[in-house]
């Protein structure tokens, strides 16, 4: 599976402003160096950057880059790669879906060093029919991503600033039921969401409803 071409979008994106592309630093190669900003940029899961994130955060300021598929065409590609079809995703993205990959470091987010930014993107997807993929696309692995337009940009300097993402409407003491009700998140990516920000102390456990956990803002 590969994602290089959405991969080289954005770095050249974020060298537009004096910056410079793949410069070494110490033991790794750095995507985009601006300034005293190192911007890394991860199309994928946050498991694979984690050490390199750690390590480069001990003594610089860095920036990871994780863009969304706000709205998606899936184009299919026999396996010559010629196309055979192109549709739309019903599903379109939001910012919240970065928690199913911050749930690999949410703690990171409470370094002064560190800063993570979200970019919103219309995409095309293209699957190849090369029976190697997943059983769920039936077995037609992702050949590529390409960035279409870049729509928003959304930028969490510290755990504070998800504090944003909290709707008003939620009562002082809250399950992962009722977060998911009021933001219309599955549940699955609202407990993933409640992890990542009880790591970060923006939210506690507060003893049980039932057999659900109660939470509070800290």
């Amino acid at each position: 599976m590969t994602e290089q071409t959405l991969h080289e979008q954005l770095k050249e994106f974020y060298a537009r402003e004096k910056g410079e592309i793949e410069s070494p630093l110490g033991d790794y190669k750095v995507d985009v160096v601006r300034g005293d900003l190192l911007i890394e940029i991860q199309t994928r899961s946050f498991s694979s950057i984690r050490d390199k994130l750690r390590d480069l955060t001990r003594d610089n300021r860095v920036r990871l880059v994780h863009p969304i598929a706000y709205q998606k065409w899936i184009t299919r590609l026999d396996k010559d790669e010629k196309k055979i079809s192109r549709r739309k995703s019903p599903r379109r993205g939001r910012v919240e879906d970065v928690f199913y990959e911050l749930v690999y470091l949410p703690k990171l987010l409470m370094s002064p060093n560190f800063e993570l930014e979200v970019v919103l993107v219309d995409l095309d997807e293209y699957w190849i029919d090369d029976g190697k993929g997943s059983w769920r696309r039936r077995r037609w692995s992702i050949h590529d991503k390409r960035m279409i337009e870049l729509r928003e940009r959304h930028l969490f300097k510290s755990p504070m600033d998800f504090k944003q993402r909290f709707p008003e409407t939620l009562p002082n003491e809250f399950t992962s039921r009722m977060l998911s009700n009021e933001t219309g998140l599955n549940m699955r990516l609202a407990q993933k969401m409640l992890y990542c920000l009880t790591k970060m102390n923006i939210v506690e456990r507060n003893g049980k409803k039932g057999r659900a956990y109660l939470y509070c803002t800290c």
